[in-house]
């Protein structure tokens, strides 16, 4: 009986993530790296060659890591699902994460909550990234339409000399609920660290961005792009850090805010610092309103306001 449980379980959590935009496929691959987890238990978890990826539920949290071995290119992207089907539950993930020298991976990771109404879904990550090695991590979520969920993930990220890491957040289908994100960057020599989150709120959705890049090495390089779109009563506040502490350091912070509706709420708050001389950091932050004139051109070919609004975000947040 317990075994035909996991079975359903994994099979709807499965279902979920296709929903959701994932490839069903990759999960059910034996030559694709993945993990599937259900709130506080680990329901598949597949190595590959060169890629080693283990968790275990460890007093409540779910404790995994991830590991590309030295050198390793991985052809396909390592797939990760991360859902709570139930309407409560909590679920806790550390993640630790280690590319090792000149290794290459990509990471799709969904993260599915679709009938939330009472869920706190953590995320603690720990990502180390070593010289002339590169790392991607995609990451999408997918909510229901009731805004009853606390999403909080948070992670430090170490590049090497020459390491490339790109990060993207998309929290665009559904309610959001509450976002505190919080992530924070350390460059080293000539290494390159893009970040990049999508979302759009709804509702009386509440959104707390912070990103943090500390270029500490020769040459390093960075962009925080955030795109926020506001209707109904959402509330967003975005901060974005460059520090150009070393030589030739080049970093950029782009924000662009979205409202409509007259009881969101918008905020942006770059902040760039330079403690050297030859070092240079540049920001630029914009606050506006969804154009009304293309509302009124797709109304006039059939949508209503709200349908015109959504295809207009989608537009600007794919």
């Amino acid at each position: 009986m317990i075994h035909y449980l996991v079975e359903k379980e994994y099979q709807e959590l499965v279902d979920a993530y296709e929903k959701a935009g994932g490839d069903k496929s990759a999960l059910l691959s034996g030559d694709t790296a993945s993990l599937v987890v259900q709130e506080d238990r680990v329901l598949s978890a597949t190595e590959i060659e060169g890629v080693k990826l283990a968790a275990k539920t460890d007093e409540g949290f779910i404790s995994a890591g991830l590991l590309i071995e030295e050198g390793c290119k991985v052809s396909r992207p390592i797939h990760l699902c991360f859902g709570v089907l139930p309407q409560e539950g909590l679920q806790r993930i550390k993640l630790r994460v280690d590319v090792k020298r000149g290794a290459e991976a990509k990471v799709i990771a969904h993260c599915i909550f679709p009938n939330a109404v009472h869920i706190i879904h953590k995320m603690d990550a720990v990502i180390n990234i070593e010289d002339n090695a590169s790392f991607s991590y995609k990451e999408t979520h997918y909510h229901g339409d009731y805004g009853g969920i606390e999403v909080v993930p948070k992670a430090k990220v170490t590049l090497g000399e020459r390491a490339l890491y790109e990060n993207t957040f998309s929290l665009v289908e559904g309610c959001i609920g509450k976002l505190d994100f919080d992530y924070e960057i350390f460059c080293a020599a000539k290494s390159v660290a893009e970040l990049t989150a999508k979302v759009y709120g709804k509702k009386d959705d509440i959104i707390r961005i912070f990103e943090k890049v500390n270029l500490n090495g020769n040459g390093a390089r960075s962009l925080i792009k955030t795109r926020i779109v506001l209707t109904d009563r959402a509330g967003a506040e975005v901060i974005g850090e460059t520090y150009g502490n070393a030589p030739y350091a080049r970093g950029h912070v782009d924000c662009t805010e979205l409202v409509n509706g007259e009881e969101a709420v918008a905020k942006a708050i770059p902040l760039v610092s330079v403690t050297n001389e030859k070092a240079k950091v540049t920001h630029e932050a914009a606050i506006g309103s969804i154009d009304r004139r293309q509302v009124e051109t797709l109304m006039a070919r059939g949508l209503d306001e709200n349908e015109a609004v959504d295809v207009i975000v989608k537009g600007i947040l794919r």
